[in-house]
Protein backbone atom coordinates (compact mmCIF):
# COMPACT_ATOMS: atom_id res chain seq x y z
CA UNK A 1 0.00 0.00 0.00
CA UNK A 2 2.59 2.30 0.56
CA UNK A 3 4.71 1.74 -2.63
CA UNK A 4 0.92 2.53 -4.18
CA UNK A 5 0.64 5.71 -2.32
CA UNK A 6 3.82 7.16 -3.28
CA UNK A 7 3.34 6.75 -6.58
CA UNK A 8 2.97 9.84 -8.68
CA UNK A 9 -0.25 10.54 -11.74
CA UNK A 10 0.94 10.49 -15.12
CA UNK A 11 -0.48 13.99 -16.62
CA UNK A 12 -1.20 14.39 -20.07
CA UNK A 13 -1.59 17.46 -21.80
CA UNK A 14 -3.43 17.88 -25.17
CA UNK A 15 -2.73 20.40 -27.19
CA UNK A 16 -4.44 21.66 -30.25
CA UNK A 17 -2.51 20.75 -33.85
CA UNK A 18 -0.91 23.99 -35.13
CA UNK A 19 0.51 24.41 -38.75
CA UNK A 20 -0.46 22.18 -41.72
CA UNK A 21 -1.15 19.63 -39.61
CA UNK A 22 -4.02 20.75 -38.36
CA UNK A 23 -5.84 21.10 -41.44
CA UNK A 24 -6.03 16.89 -41.03
CA UNK A 25 -5.97 16.58 -45.33
CA UNK A 26 -5.58 12.94 -43.89
CA UNK A 27 -9.60 12.80 -43.62
CA UNK A 28 -10.61 13.56 -46.87
CA UNK A 29 -8.65 9.83 -47.54
CA UNK A 30 -10.49 8.48 -44.72
CA UNK A 31 -14.02 9.71 -45.77
CA UNK A 32 -13.67 8.80 -49.45
CA UNK A 33 -16.41 7.16 -50.06
CA UNK A 34 -18.15 9.78 -48.73
CA UNK A 35 -16.70 12.39 -51.18
CA UNK A 36 -17.79 9.79 -54.07
CA UNK A 37 -20.83 9.62 -52.62
CA UNK A 38 -21.80 13.38 -52.27
CA UNK A 39 -20.45 13.96 -55.90
CA UNK A 40 -22.99 11.52 -57.34
CA UNK A 41 -25.35 12.74 -54.88
CA UNK A 42 -24.67 16.19 -56.48
CA UNK A 43 -25.19 15.03 -60.14
CA UNK A 44 -28.39 13.46 -59.60
CA UNK A 45 -29.87 16.55 -58.17
CA UNK A 46 -28.99 18.45 -60.09
CA UNK A 47 -30.53 17.27 -63.37
CA UNK A 48 -33.72 15.83 -61.09
CA UNK A 49 -37.00 16.54 -62.45
CA UNK A 50 -35.81 18.39 -65.47
CA UNK A 51 -36.84 17.75 -69.17
CA UNK A 52 -33.86 17.57 -70.84
CA UNK A 53 -31.50 16.45 -67.82
CA UNK A 54 -27.51 16.33 -68.71
CA UNK A 55 -28.13 17.96 -72.12
CA UNK A 56 -27.93 21.64 -69.86
CA UNK A 57 -24.40 21.24 -69.62
CA UNK A 58 -24.10 21.86 -73.59
CA UNK A 59 -27.10 24.16 -74.26
CA UNK A 60 -25.94 27.13 -71.52
CA UNK A 61 -21.76 27.17 -72.54
CA UNK A 62 -23.84 26.81 -76.43
CA UNK A 63 -25.91 29.44 -76.29
CA UNK A 64 -23.90 31.87 -74.25
CA UNK A 65 -21.38 30.89 -77.16
CA UNK A 66 -23.73 32.26 -79.56
CA UNK A 67 -24.70 35.72 -77.85
CA UNK A 68 -20.77 36.25 -77.86
CA UNK A 69 -20.53 35.46 -81.24
CA UNK A 70 -23.77 37.76 -82.48
CA UNK A 71 -22.66 40.80 -79.88
CA UNK A 72 -18.81 40.79 -79.39
CA UNK A 73 -18.14 38.79 -83.20
CA UNK A 74 -20.50 40.11 -85.90
CA UNK A 75 -21.72 43.58 -84.25
CA UNK A 76 -18.18 44.75 -82.46
CA UNK A 77 -16.09 42.80 -84.93
CA UNK A 78 -13.52 41.61 -82.01
CA UNK A 79 -10.61 40.64 -83.34
CA UNK A 80 -9.21 37.44 -82.01
CA UNK A 81 -5.72 35.71 -81.51
CA UNK A 82 -3.98 34.40 -85.04
CA UNK A 83 -7.41 34.76 -86.77
CA UNK A 84 -9.69 31.86 -85.34
CA UNK A 85 -13.19 32.19 -85.80
CA UNK A 86 -14.65 33.78 -83.17
CA UNK A 87 -17.42 31.25 -81.90
CA UNK A 88 -14.67 27.98 -81.27
CA UNK A 89 -12.94 31.36 -79.84
CA UNK A 90 -14.82 31.81 -76.95
CA UNK A 91 -16.16 28.34 -76.37
CA UNK A 92 -13.02 27.16 -75.78
CA UNK A 93 -12.92 29.96 -72.98
CA UNK A 94 -16.40 29.28 -72.20
CA UNK A 95 -15.66 25.54 -71.33
CA UNK A 96 -12.81 26.66 -67.91
CA UNK A 97 -15.14 29.38 -66.79
CA UNK A 98 -18.12 27.28 -66.75
CA UNK A 99 -16.34 24.23 -64.73
CA UNK A 100 -15.09 27.12 -62.49
CA UNK A 101 -18.79 29.16 -61.78
CA UNK A 102 -20.73 25.84 -61.44
CA UNK A 103 -18.07 24.72 -58.77
CA UNK A 104 -17.74 28.31 -57.56
CA UNK A 105 -21.41 28.53 -56.67
CA UNK A 106 -21.83 24.74 -55.83
CA UNK A 107 -19.35 24.61 -53.07
CA UNK A 108 -19.71 28.49 -51.74
CA UNK A 109 -23.33 27.16 -50.67
CA UNK A 110 -22.50 23.61 -49.83
CA UNK A 111 -22.55 24.38 -46.15
CA UNK A 112 -26.20 25.95 -45.80
CA UNK A 113 -27.38 23.20 -48.16
CA UNK A 114 -26.27 20.51 -45.95
CA UNK A 115 -27.46 21.80 -42.46
CA UNK A 116 -28.90 17.86 -41.33
CA UNK A 117 -25.63 16.33 -42.07
CA UNK A 118 -23.51 19.28 -40.18
CA UNK A 119 -25.29 19.09 -36.94
CA UNK A 120 -26.25 15.73 -36.51
CA UNK A 121 -23.42 13.84 -37.69
CA UNK A 122 -19.23 13.83 -37.82
CA UNK A 123 -17.53 14.28 -40.90
CA UNK A 124 -14.84 16.04 -42.45
CA UNK A 125 -16.58 18.89 -43.79
CA UNK A 126 -14.23 20.07 -45.70
CA UNK A 127 -16.23 16.96 -48.03
CA UNK A 128 -19.13 19.74 -48.95
CA UNK A 129 -17.09 21.87 -50.70
CA UNK A 130 -14.94 19.46 -52.54
CA UNK A 131 -17.26 16.94 -53.63
CA UNK A 132 -19.05 20.28 -55.23
CA UNK A 133 -16.13 21.48 -56.77
CA UNK A 134 -15.28 18.17 -58.33
CA UNK A 135 -18.55 17.42 -59.60
CA UNK A 136 -18.48 20.30 -62.36
CA UNK A 137 -16.23 17.78 -64.22
CA UNK A 138 -19.17 15.83 -65.15
CA UNK A 139 -21.01 18.97 -66.99
CA UNK A 140 -17.12 19.69 -67.83
CA UNK A 141 -16.34 15.94 -70.13
CA UNK A 142 -19.95 16.14 -71.81
CA UNK A 143 -19.54 20.11 -72.68
CA UNK A 144 -16.21 18.69 -74.15
CA UNK A 145 -17.64 16.76 -76.67
CA UNK A 146 -19.14 19.74 -78.30
CA UNK A 147 -15.53 21.53 -78.46
CA UNK A 148 -14.09 18.50 -80.14
CA UNK A 149 -16.90 18.84 -83.01
CA UNK A 150 -16.18 22.74 -83.08
CA UNK A 151 -12.53 21.76 -84.08
CA UNK A 152 -13.57 19.18 -86.41
CA UNK A 153 -15.80 21.53 -88.08
CA UNK A 154 -13.30 24.64 -88.07
CA UNK A 155 -10.12 22.50 -89.13
CA UNK A 156 -8.36 22.92 -85.92
CA UNK A 157 -5.90 20.16 -84.67
CA UNK A 158 -4.71 20.81 -81.37
CA UNK A 159 -0.57 20.22 -80.98
CA UNK A 160 1.36 17.66 -78.43
CA UNK A 161 1.02 21.01 -75.71
CA UNK A 162 -3.05 19.88 -75.46
CA UNK A 163 -1.95 16.15 -73.67
CA UNK A 164 0.02 17.47 -71.16
CA UNK A 165 -0.87 21.04 -70.44
CA UNK A 166 -4.79 20.93 -70.47
CA UNK A 167 -4.89 18.81 -67.36
CA UNK A 168 -2.88 20.83 -65.72
CA UNK A 169 -5.17 23.96 -66.73
CA UNK A 170 -8.28 22.25 -65.44
CA UNK A 171 -6.38 21.58 -61.72
CA UNK A 172 -5.87 25.40 -61.83
CA UNK A 173 -9.14 25.91 -62.53
CA UNK A 174 -10.35 23.86 -59.56
CA UNK A 175 -7.48 25.05 -57.36
CA UNK A 176 -8.81 28.63 -58.10
CA UNK A 177 -12.64 27.73 -56.97
CA UNK A 178 -12.32 25.47 -54.84
CA UNK A 179 -9.88 27.63 -52.45
CA UNK A 180 -12.52 30.89 -52.99
CA UNK A 181 -15.31 28.69 -52.34
CA UNK A 182 -13.81 27.97 -49.11
CA UNK A 183 -13.66 31.26 -48.05
CA UNK A 184 -17.36 31.65 -49.30
CA UNK A 185 -18.66 28.62 -47.92
CA UNK A 186 -17.35 29.26 -44.23
CA UNK A 187 -18.07 33.20 -44.40
CA UNK A 188 -22.09 31.84 -45.34
CA UNK A 189 -22.26 29.93 -42.38
CA UNK A 190 -22.26 33.27 -40.40
CA UNK A 191 -23.55 35.90 -43.11
CA UNK A 192 -25.66 34.84 -45.47
CA UNK A 193 -25.11 37.72 -47.84
CA UNK A 194 -22.90 35.60 -49.38
CA UNK A 195 -25.77 34.43 -51.38
CA UNK A 196 -27.26 37.56 -52.79
CA UNK A 197 -23.32 38.75 -53.07
CA UNK A 198 -22.21 35.72 -55.11
CA UNK A 199 -24.03 36.28 -58.59
CA UNK A 200 -22.41 39.94 -59.15
CA UNK A 201 -19.05 38.49 -57.86
CA UNK A 202 -19.13 35.67 -60.52
CA UNK A 203 -20.83 38.20 -63.33
CA UNK A 204 -17.96 40.64 -62.61
CA UNK A 205 -15.31 37.94 -62.65
CA UNK A 206 -16.57 37.14 -65.77
CA UNK A 207 -15.82 40.61 -67.26
CA UNK A 208 -12.08 40.72 -66.23
CA UNK A 209 -11.67 37.53 -67.43
CA UNK A 210 -10.41 36.96 -71.08
CA UNK A 211 -13.81 35.01 -72.19
CA UNK A 212 -15.58 37.49 -74.49
CA UNK A 213 -11.98 39.22 -76.00
CA UNK A 214 -8.70 38.16 -76.19
CA UNK A 215 -6.09 39.13 -73.20
CA UNK A 216 -3.78 40.69 -76.03
CA UNK A 217 -6.28 44.33 -75.60
CA UNK A 218 -4.81 44.48 -72.31
CA UNK A 219 -1.84 46.76 -72.58
CA UNK A 220 1.18 45.37 -71.79
CA UNK A 221 2.23 47.32 -68.52
CA UNK A 222 -1.38 46.02 -67.14
CA UNK A 223 -0.41 42.34 -67.89
CA UNK A 224 1.19 41.46 -64.56
CA UNK A 225 -1.56 42.82 -62.67
CA UNK A 226 -4.14 41.07 -65.05
CA UNK A 227 -2.20 37.96 -64.48
CA UNK A 228 -3.44 38.17 -60.69
CA UNK A 229 -6.96 36.55 -61.90
CA UNK A 230 -5.98 33.22 -62.10
CA UNK A 231 -8.97 32.56 -64.13
CA UNK A 232 -6.92 34.53 -66.78
CA UNK A 233 -4.56 32.33 -66.93
CA UNK A 234 -6.73 29.39 -67.02
CA UNK A 235 -8.69 30.95 -70.03
CA UNK A 236 -5.32 31.60 -72.29
CA UNK A 237 -3.80 28.15 -70.87
CA UNK A 238 -6.76 26.51 -72.52
CA UNK A 239 -6.86 28.77 -75.74
CA UNK A 240 -3.02 27.64 -76.17
CA UNK A 241 -2.90 24.46 -75.64
CA UNK A 242 -6.27 23.78 -78.01
CA UNK A 243 -6.12 26.63 -80.30
CA UNK A 244 -2.23 27.45 -80.57
CA UNK A 245 -2.67 31.06 -80.08
CA UNK A 246 -1.08 33.02 -76.99
CA UNK A 247 1.87 32.30 -75.03
CA UNK A 248 2.54 28.59 -73.51
CA UNK A 249 3.12 28.58 -69.18
CA UNK A 250 5.22 31.82 -68.79
CA UNK A 251 5.66 34.25 -65.94
CA UNK A 252 2.28 35.21 -66.60
CA UNK A 253 0.75 31.99 -66.20
CA UNK A 254 2.85 31.54 -63.17
CA UNK A 255 1.81 34.70 -61.20
CA UNK A 256 -1.82 32.99 -61.52
CA UNK A 257 -0.84 29.90 -60.11
CA UNK A 258 0.80 31.26 -57.36
CA UNK A 259 -2.47 32.90 -56.59
CA UNK A 260 -4.37 30.44 -56.97
CA UNK A 261 -2.21 28.33 -54.51
CA UNK A 262 -2.41 31.21 -52.24
CA UNK A 263 -6.26 31.19 -51.80
CA UNK A 264 -6.72 27.43 -51.71
CA UNK A 265 -4.03 27.57 -48.92
CA UNK A 266 -4.99 30.93 -46.86
CA UNK A 267 -8.88 28.87 -47.50
CA UNK A 268 -8.06 26.06 -46.25
CA UNK A 269 -6.52 27.67 -43.13
CA UNK A 270 -10.21 29.80 -42.74
CA UNK A 271 -11.88 26.72 -43.16
CA UNK A 272 -10.15 25.20 -40.56
CA UNK A 273 -10.36 27.65 -37.86
CA UNK A 274 -13.99 28.26 -38.73
CA UNK A 275 -15.31 24.46 -38.71
CA UNK A 276 -15.27 24.21 -34.94
CA UNK A 277 -18.23 26.81 -35.30
CA UNK A 278 -20.48 25.50 -38.22
CA UNK A 279 -22.94 23.16 -35.86
CA UNK A 280 -23.74 25.59 -33.83
CA UNK A 281 -24.23 28.73 -35.99
CA UNK A 282 -25.83 27.10 -38.68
Amino acid sequence: MSEIAKTEPTMVYIRPSTGLAALNLRDLWTFRELVFFMIWRDIKVRYKQTLLGAAWAVIQPVLTMLVFDFLFGRIANMQTDGGIPYPIFSYTALLPWGLFSTALNSASRSLTSNQNMITKTYFPRLVLPLSSVLGGLVDFAIAFVVLIGLMFYYNITPGINAIWALPLFILLSLVTALGVALWLSAINVQYRDVAYALPFLSQFWMFITPIAYSSSVISEQWQLVYALNPMAGVVNGFRWALLGVGNGPDLLVGVSAAIAILVLVTGLIYFRNMERTFADTI
